[in-house]
């Protein structure tokens, strides 16, 4: 599993510019079952998504491909971690230390 966090890098205006293709980008990565959940910080200097793959480096290919990072709007980070523990509602995607 992993957290994406976003900071922009630009203006609002120049990030608001961009931000109805990185909606339908995002709507994308929930139907293909890679994204749990995200959202905007508060302040608004960026969001965070949850999401999961079977490798950080296939999460490093769809962050290359948000529009947002195309457009040189924002940097992300990403954090790997194992979900040992999850909602319910996540226990497909519980891990186990090995």
């Amino acid at each position: 599993m992993f957290v994406l966090e976003l900071t922009y890098t630009a203006p609002l205006d120049a990030v608001d510019a961009v931000l109805p293709a990185h909606v339908a980008w995002l709507e994308e990565q929930y139907e293909k079952g890679f994204f749990l959940a995200s959202g905007r910080k508060n302040p608004r200097d960026g969001g965070v998504i949850l999401a999961v793959a079977g490798d950080r480096a296939r999460i490093e290919e769809l962050v290359a491909g948000d529009p947002f990072t195309v457009a040189g709007v924002c940097a992300y980070r990403v954090t790997e971690f194992i979900a040992t523990k999850t909602a319910p509602e996540l226990e497909r995607h519980r891990q186990t230390l090995g």
